[in-house]
């Protein structure tokens, strides 16, 4: 799975756009993280706002490392091997991947477009399969079925 110039530019430009509440968006996205999920929580035991701060960083590195997705890989992998170390399971990556979009689309309102939408869910899944892939050495995409469902 590749992201085409158009879906880089989506992610790129209706991030910068939500850089800018960075600080809410996260909010948002770790209150719906753990409504999706609320066993999630007993995984973080720092500052929430500070954590925040750290997943709005990770994911700046990450949109603008998508032109060189080869180079993005190590640190994916990085970040998976101390995401195992926090006790992040297989099928946590979905509430995580609900929560982003939704906080995607309060942070952007009318201009979460359904394209953009649609880009953010493609770049996701690429950072979600190389994360569970480092992760999970028997971890098939293709096959993977998760067990827990989640409504966007």
């Amino acid at each position: 799975m590749s992201l085409s110039p158009r879906q880089i530019l989506l992610i790129q430009n209706s991030f910068a756009k939500v850089e800018p509440i960075a600080d809410q968006a996260a909010e948002i996205f770790y209150n719906k993280l753990f409504e999706y999920d609320p066993s999630i929580r007993d995984l973080f035991h720092h500052d929430m706002k500070q954590q925040g701060r750290k997943l709005m960083s990770m994911l700046k590195i990450a949109v603008a490392g998508l032109n060189d997705l080869g180079k993005l890989v190590p640190a994916l992998q990085t970040l998976a091997e101390r995401h195992i170390d926090y006790g992040v399971e297989i099928d946590d990556y979905t509430p995580v991947g609900n929560a982003l979009l939704f906080a995607l689309k309060k942070g952007l309102g009318r201009d979460f477009t359904t394209e953009t939408r649609d880009a953010w869910i493609t770049v996701y899944k690429i950072i979600a399969d190389t994360m569970r892939s480092h992760s999970y050495p028997s971890f098939n995409p293709r096959t993977y079925k998760n067990h827990r469902r989640y409504n966007k």
